[in-house]
C-alpha cells in the first residue's frame, strides 16, 4: 500500500501562522502528485475552524493526529520536511503516528546514517511537537538523563535534564545511539518508559498522567505539590535511534529496555526513491552514470557484501557526490567513489578485489587520469546574503570550471601563496579535490605520519580566508571535552564553558580535528548530528541550529537574535567546516580499524600519498636550500627504496623516515656539512634499539645505498678534542659553540654532580647541534645510562632554567597542562610546569614520557609542531603574538621555550608505551647508551679514586658482557652504568668489604631465578668476581718436602799456557743452511679469559680456551714480558702451529706451519717443536726449533 500526501484546508478559516506554514510545506508535494489512486492513504492537514483552541489535524491515510499548539515553538524542529517525500518515508511517518496515538515509544533501527534521525524530526515537525534531543555516548551518565546538580549563589540544587524536561513538559525525547551507552545506564529510564514513573534525586516523584488525575479528584494540587508529586504529560513520547548489534559494533540492547519499545526497520531508501532523488540533484550527469553509481553502492550494502567483511557503502553521501559530479560531469565516477568509500586504504587484498569486481560489473572502471582535477586556478571572494563565499576556478581535463564554496571571514590569499608551503603537482591536485569536496561536505584527510597533512590543511584554509581552530584529539577524550566543560565562577557557582569546536561553529572557523583515528567511536558519535545536520544540543541546554533553520524560526516566531539567544538558541555560521586528519587504518587489525560504516557517513575522504622522489627533492631543496646534493640524493634513494619494498620490516623503517624527518636531517646536513649521513639515518630510526632483524635490514639497505659509516666513528676520539669549555660567555662542546643564556631564575638552573667522559660529551655535542637548529629533543635509552644527568649537565652548561614534569600511568591531558586545587572553596587551576615553561621561556624536561598513555602525550604534537595547544581551563597557547588579535585567555609561547623529553626504549622488559613509535618523528631523537669500556672506566675512577684499578676493570668487563647478553636476548635485564657506579661508591666508602658481597646489592634481585643466576655466576666468575665464594673454598696442592742435599761429583778445570781458564768439555760445531723468507698467514680469533680464583682459591690463576683440533699435540709453552704486557706462546705439532696472545686482551692469533716444517709422506712421524721468545732488540719475535731434524724457524 503506497502513501500519498494531500493538503485540505477550510477556506477562509482563521488558522494560525503554524498551520499556514504547514500548508506551505506540503503544497509542493500536492502539486507534484495531482489526483492519484484513491486506494492510497492520504496525509491531510485539516483546519479545525475558527474559535478552536487546539489546531489542525494531520491525516496520513486512515490515521489522523490532532495538532496542539506548542508552548515553546522554538523547540519544534524546522525545515526537515523536504520538497518531495519518498513513499517509503511516508510509510514510516504513518507507522510512527500509529504508535504515537497508541501512546507507545518507538525504536527506529537501521544502518548508520542520518536517515533515522531525519524521519523522526520530520514527524515531529509535521505534528508540531517539541523535541528534547540527546546523543548518547560512552560518557553518558544518569545525571545527563535525569538531573544534574548545579551551584547557584552558594547553594546546590538540581536542574532537570532532557528526560525529565520531556516528561513534565509533554515533549518527545529522542535518544540517539543507544548502542554507544555503557551497560546499565539506560535502565534508569525503564520505569519512565513502562509506567511513566521516576524517582528524582531532589525528592520529587514523576507520576503518570492517569494516576495523577485520579489523585487530583481526592486531593488538591497544593497537597500533591507538597508531596513532591509531578505529573508526567500524556503527550510525552520517546523515539530511540540505534544500530543493530551485533552486525555493527556496540553494546547490545538490555532485554528489559528492548521490550518497552516498538521497533521499525529504517533501511536505506528504496532504489527507485533514491534514484529519483539523485536525478533531481545531478541534472548534468548522465542518467546511466547515476544509475550505475547507485547500483554499485546498493550492491556494497547487500548481505553478500557484509559476509565478505566489506563495510557498508555510505548511501546517504551519494547526494553530495552527485552534486559534485553535476558541476564536474567529465570527472570519472570511480574517483568520486574513492572519496566516499576509500577501499584502497580500508580493505585488504581480497576486499579490494571484490570492490574492483563490482566496479567492473557496473562499468565504472573509467579512471582516466587526464580527467582528474589538476589545480586551483583562481579564488575570488564574494558575499551572498551577508554570507562569505568564494568563487573557485578549478582546471580539469583542459577546462576551467568555476564553483561557489563557503569561505572564511579573513581576506583570501592566492592558492599556495604561503611562503612556507612548497607547491608540488600532487599537492595541487589534492587541494583541487579538497575544494570540490568542500563545496558539499566536511573532509577527512588520511595520510601517514609526517607526510604534511596539517600543512596542506592550513594552506587550504589560507586559500579560502579561514581562521583555523586546531583541536588535538586523544583516546580517552570525552564528549564533554569535545563540546562543553564544567568550571566554577569566581563566586563558586558552577557554569559551562563551550569548547573550541563549539566556538568555531558559531564563528565560522575551519576546525582541524587532528588524530581523529585515536578517538573512541562512541565519543565521536556526539558529532554526527553536527556533521550531518549542522545542529547540536549542548549540556547547558543551548541549541545550535543550521543557518536556514535558525532564520526560518526567527521569521516564524518574529523574534530578534537577542530574544532567541535568551532562549539559548544560536545559529551555526554557514562558513563553518571541519577537516579531520587521520592516519591510515591498519588493515586486518580490529583495534586500529577506526574507519567503520558509521564513520564513512560523516566525511569525504582524501588520501594523501607519500611524495614521489622528485617532489620530495623539490620540497627539501626549497625549504633547505644549502643541503649537500650528494647526501640528499643518497638519502632520498634510500628512503624511497624502503617505502616501495613489500617487506614489512623495511616498511616499518620507512615510517620513521617521513617527509618531516627528512627535512630535519636535511637542515642538520646543511648546517653541519661534515655530518655523517649514516649516523643521521640510524639516529632517526633509533637503530640502537631496533630488533636484530630490523637492524640488519637497515644496515643492508644503507650499504646498498652506499651510505657508509665513517671509519673514524669506530675509534675512541682523543679526549683533548672533546671537552666542555665555558669562555667569555660562550659554551663550547667538542666542535660546537653556543652563547651562554642569561637566566633570570638562576635557582631553576640545574646543578648536578657530573664527571665528564668522552661518550657523554659526544652526546651533548650532538644535542647542542639540534638545540641550535631550534629542535625539541627526545633522549631514548635503557634505565641508568645517564639521561637525566646528561640533560641536567647540558642545561647547567647553557645556564638554562628548567621546568620538570614526570609522567606516569595515571597522567591525563588535564594534569599535563593544569593542576587543580581548592582555595577558599573555589576550584583554582594552577599552571603546570608545561605552561610555566611556555610562558617564561624555560626548558621543559618531560621525564618517563613512555609511562603515560600515548593518547595523552600525543597532545604535545600540536605544541611542538604548530605551537598551539588548548588548556583545560579554556586558555589557548599560541606561537605567534600576531595571532592574539585582542583575544582573551591567550598564552604566547616564549621564543626561548624548548622541550627535552626522556623515555626508555620500547619493548620488553620496559613496561612503558611506545612513545618513539607514536611521536618520535616530531622530535630530534638521540639514543643514549651505556658508556664504552674506556669511558666507563674513566668515570668510575672519579667516583672511586681509592678503589683498586683491577677491581674497576673487572666490573667494567663483567657488566659489558652482561649488557651484550641483554642485547642478544639471552637475559632480560639490561644492567646499566647506574648499578656499577653504586657498587664503586660502596667500595669507596667501605673499602674493607669484599667485592663478592657488594655486587650482591645488584644481583640479589635475580637470586630466585635459577637460569638467570647461573648465567650471572658464570659471567662474574669469568672476570674474577668471586660471587658465592666462601672462606673454606681454598684448594692448594699437597706440600712435599725436598730430600736432603747429597754430594754427586765435580768437574776439573785445567790451566793453559796463556793462563786463561777453560772448561774441559767437548764441543762440536756444524754449519747451518738458511732458506727463506717464507710468507705466513696470521689468523685472529676471539678468546675469553676465565679467572680460576673467583669461586675457589687455587694455584691456577686464569685459563683460556684455544681452538685446537682433535689431533693437535701441544709441544711447548713460553711467555715474554714486554712493555708491561705478558704474551703467551703455545706451539703444537700434528700439524705444526703457533698460537700467541696478549694475556689481557680479548683476541688470540694462530699461525699454521703445516707447509714449512718437514714431514714424512705416510704421516707416521710428527715433528716435535719447541719455542723460545727473543729479547731486545728482537722483541716480539720467537724462534721455533724442530728437535729431530734440527730445523730452526
Amino acid at each position: 500500500m503506497q502513501s500519498r500526501l494531500l493538503l485540505l484546508g477550510a477556506p477562509g478559516g482563521h488558522g494560525g501562522p503554524a498551520s499556514r506554514r504547514m500548508r506551505l510545506l506540503l503544497r509542493q508535494v500536492v502539486q507534484r502528485r495531482p489526483g492519484g489512486d484513491r486506494q492510497r492513504p492520504e496525509v491531510r492537514l485539516l483546519h479545525a475552524g475558527s474559535g478552536a483552541d487546539t489546531g489542525d489535524t494531520v491525516n496520513i491515510g486512515d490515521v489522523s493526529y490532532k495538532l496542539k499548539i506548542p508552548k515553546n515553538p522554538e523547540l519544534v524542529p524546522q525545515n526537515y520536511i523536504s520538497d518531495s517525500l519518498a513513499q517509503s518515508v511516508v510509510q514510516h511517518l504513518r507507522w510512527i503516528m500509529q504508535k504515537d496515538l497508541l501512546g507507545q515509544d518507538v525504536f527506529l533501527i537501521g544502518p548508520p546514517g542520518p536517515l533515522r534521525r531525519s524521519i523522526a524530526m520530520q514527524y515531529l515537525e509535521l505534528t508540531k511537537r517539541e523535541v528534547e534531543y540527546i546523543a548518547l555516548s560512552r560518557d553518558t551518565t544518569e545525571t545527563d538523563l535525569k538531573q544534574r546538580r548545579e551551584i547557584r549563589a552558594g547553594t546546590a540544587f538540581y536542574i532537570d535534564q532532557c528526560a525529565v524536561r520531556a516528561a513534565t513538559e509533554g515533549r518527545t525525547l529522542i535518544l540517539e545511539g543507544l548502542e554507544k551507552a555503557e551497560r546499565n545506564v539506560l535502565p534508569v529510564l525503564n520505569n519512565l518508559l513502562e509506567n511513566r514513573e521516576m524517582q528524582l534525586e531532589d525528592g520529587r516523584f514523576l507520576m503518570s498522567a492517569e494516576r495523577y488525575d485520579k489523585l487530583l479528584r481526592d486531593h488538591t494540587k497544593k497537597e500533591l505539590d507538597s508531596w513532591k508529586i509531578v505529573r508526567v504529560s500524556e503527550n510525552f513520547r520517546v523515539i530511540a535511534l540505534g544500530l543493530p548489534v551485533p552486525r555493527y559494533s556496540g553494546n547490545p540492547l538490555d532485554p528489559p529496555l528492548r521490550s518497552r519499545f516498538q521497533a521499525r526497520d529504517i533501511y536505506y531508501l528504496p532504489f527507485k526513491d533514491q534514484l529519483k532523488l539523485l536525478y533531481s540533484i545531478g541534472a548534468n550527469v548522465s542518467a546511466e552514470k547515476v544509475s550505475q553509481l547507485l547500483s554499485f553502492a546498493t550492491t556494497l550494502c547487500s548481505q553478500e557484501s557484509s559476509t565478505l567483511g566489506l563495510p557498508d557503502f555510505p548511501l546517504d553521501s551519494l547526494a553530495a557526490a552527485v552534486q559534485i559530479l553535476d558541476s564536474f560531469p567529465m570527472m570519472p565516477i570511480k574517483h568520486a567513489i574513492q572519496w566516499l568509500y576509500p577501499y584502497s586504504i580500508l580493505l585488504g587484498h581480497e576486499g579490494k578485489m571484490a570492490v574492483e569486481g563490482v566496479l567492473k560489473r557496473f562499468e565504472l572502471q573509467d579512471s582516466g587520469s587526464s580527467l582528474l582535477p589538476k589545480e586551483i586556478v583562481k579564488v575570488e571572494k564574494m558575499m551572498e546574503n551577508h554570507v562569505s563565499q568564494a568563487s573557485v576556478t578549478i582546471r580539469i581535463a583542459d577546462k576551467e570550471v568555476t564553483i561557489k564554496v563557503p569561505a572564511g571571514t579573513r581576506l583570501l590569499s592566492q592558492p599556495c601563496a604561503s611562503d612556507r608551503f612548497i607547491q608540488t603537482l600532487s599537492h595541487k591536485q589534492l587541494q583541487a579535490e579538497m575544494m570540490q569536496s568542500h563545496m558539499v561536505k566536511d573532509i577527512c584527510l588520511i595520510g601517514g605520519k609526517g607526510c604534511g597533512k596539517t600543512v596542506i590543511a592550513k594552506n587550504f584554509a589560507d586559500t579560502l580566508g579561514y581562521n583555523i581552530e586546531p583541536i588535538m584529539l586523544y583516546q580517552d577524550m570525552t564528549a564533554r571535552d569535545l563540546l562543553q566543560q564544567r568550571y566554577t565562577l569566581p563566586n563558586g557557582d558552577t557554569a559551562w564553558r563551550s569548547s573550541p569546536l563549539v566556538n568555531a561553529a558559531l564563528e565560522g572557523k575551519l576546525v582541524l580535528l587532528d588524530g581523529i583515528h585515536r578517538v573512541n567511536a562512541g565519543t565521536l558519535a556526539v558529532l554526527q548530528r553536527l556533521i550531518h545536520d549542522r545542529e547540536l544540543s549542548l549540556y547547558d541546554g543551548s541549541r545550535l541550529l543550521r543557518e536556514d533553520r535558525y532564520m526560518r524560526l526567527k521569521e516564524e516566531l518574529q523574534l530578534s537574535d537577542e530574544q532567541l539567544q535568551k532562549r539559548s538558541i544560536f545559529p551555526i555560521h554557514p562558513s563553518f567546516r571541519i577537516i579531520a586528519l587521520a592516519e591510515p587504518p591498519v588493515i586486518g587489525s580490529t583495534a586500529h580499524q577506526w574507519l567503520g560504516p558509521e564513520f564513512l557517513t560523516m566525511f569525504f575522504f582524501h588520501y594523501m600519498k607519500p611524495l614521489v622522489k622528485s617532489e620530495e627533492i623539490q620540497v627539501i631543496k626549497e625549504k633547505v636550500p644549502n643541503v649537500p646534493q650528494e647526501a640528499l640524493d643518497k638519502l632520498l634513494s634510500f628512503t624511497h627504496k624502503l617505502r616501495e619494498t613489500q617487506d614489512p620490516t623495511a616498511q616499518s623503517l620507512a615510517a620513521s623516515l617521513s617527509t618531516r624527518q627528512l627535512l630535519r636531517i636535511s637542515r642538520r646536513l646543511s648546517q653541519y656539512p661534515n655530518e655523517n649521513l649514516h649516523s643521521a639515518v640510524t639516529k632517526a630510526c633509533l637503530s640502537r634499539f631496533l630488533p636484530s632483524l630490523a637492524r640488519s635490514a637497515l644496515e643492508k639497505n644503507l650499504a646498498d645505498a652506499t651510505i657508509e659509516i665513517n671509519t673514524d666513528d669506530n675509534l675512541e676520539p682523543e679526549l683533548k678534542d672533546y671537552k666542555c669549555e665555558v669562555t667569555s660567555g660562550t659554551l663550547r662542546i667538542g666542535a660546537v659553540s653556543a652563547p651562554i643564556y642569561n637566566a633570570h631564575e638562576k635557582m631553576k638552573v640545574p646543578d648536578v654532580l657530573f664527571y665528564d667522559n668522552i661518550q657523554h660529551v659526544i652526546v651533548m655535542e650532538d644535542m647542542l647541534k639540534d638545540f641550535l637548529l631550534g629542535e625539541h629533543l627526545l633522549l631514548v635509552g635503557n634505565q641508568g645510562v645517564g639521561k637525566n644527568k646528561i640533560v641536567d649537565r647540558f642545561l647547567h652548561l647553557l645556564n638554562r632554567p628548567r621546568e620538570y614534569i614526570q609522567l606516569h600511568r595515571d597522567t591525563t591531558v588535564q594534569t599535563l597542562t593544569l593542576q587543580p586545587s581548592v582555595k577558599d572553596g573555589l576550584i583554582v587551576y594552577e599552571d603546570s610546569p608545561l605552561v610555566k615553561a611556555v610562558k617564561l621561556g624555560h626548558i621543559l624536561v618531560v621525564d618517563e614520557a613512555d609511562k603515560a598513555p600515548t593518547n595523552v602525550t600525543c597532545i604535545l604534537k600540536t605544541l611542538v609542531e604548530n605551537g598551539e595547544m588548548i588548556l583545560a581551563d579554556g586558555r589557548r597557547i599560541v606561537a605567534n603574538s600576531a595571532n592574539v588579535n585582542g583575544r582573551e585567555n591567550v598564552v604566547v609561547i616564549h621564543p626561548d621555550f624548548r622541550m627535552i623529553v626522556l623515555a626508555n626504549r620500547p619493548g620488553f622488559p620496559f613496561l612503558g608505551n611506545d612513545f618513539f613509535g607514536t611521536l618520535g618523528d616530531i622530535f630530534s631523537c638521540h639514543a643514549v647508551d651505556n658508556p664504552k669500556p674506556h669511558s666507563e672506566l674513566e668515570m668510575l675512577r672519579q667516583y672511586g679514586p681509592n678503589v683498586p684499578e683491577p677491581i674497576l676493570q673487572k666490573l667494567v668487563a663483567a657488566f659489558g658482557e652482561l649488557r651484550s647478553l641483554a642485547d642478544q636476548g639471552i637475559i632480560n635485564y639490561p644492567y646499566s652504568t647506574r648499578e656499577v657506579v653504586n657498587i664503586v661508591k660502596h667500595l669507596q666508602k667501605f673499602p674493607t668489604e669484599g667485592l663478592s658481597s657488594v655486587v650482591r646489592n645488584v644481583f640479589d634481585f635475580d637470586s630466585y631465578n635459577n637460569d638467570m643466576r647461573e648465567i650471572l655466576i658464570n659471567t662474574l666468575h669469568k672476570y674474577g668476581i668471586p660471587i658465592g665464594a666462601k672462606p673454606t673454598s681454598v684448594q692448594l696442592a699437597k706440600e712435599l718436602t725436598l730430600p736432603e742435599q747429597t754430594f754427586m761429583g765435580y768437574w776439573t778445570i785445567g790451566q793453559a799456557r796463556s793462563g786463561m781458564q777453560k772448561l774441559l768439555c767437548p764441543v762440536e760445531t756444524h754449519h747451518i743452511d738458511i732458506k727463506g723468507p717464507a710468507l705466513i698467514n696470521i689468523q685472529e680469533y676471539p678468546i675469553e679469559r676465565h679467572e680460576e680464583r673467583s669461586l675457589n682459591f687455587t694455584e691456577e690463576c686464569a685459563s683460556w680456551r684455544i681452538p685446537l683440533d682433535e689431533i693437535n699435540i701441544i709441544c711447548d709453552i713460553a711467555t715474554s714480558h714486554e712493555n708491561e704486557q705478558n704474551t703467551l706462546y703455545v706451539v703444537t705439532c700434528n700439524p705444526a702451529s703457533l698460537y700467541f696472545m696478549n694475556m689481557t686482551g680479548k683476541s688470540g692469533f694462530f699461525v699454521d706451519f703445516f707447509d714449512i716444517f718437514p714431514r714424512t709422506a705416510n704421516g707416521v712421524w710428527h715433528p716435535f717443536v719447541t719455542v723460545a721468545p727473543l729479547g731486545s732488540p728482537l722483541k716480539g719475535q720467537v724462534v721455533l726449533h724442530e728437535q729431530q731434524k734440527f730445523f730452526l724457524k
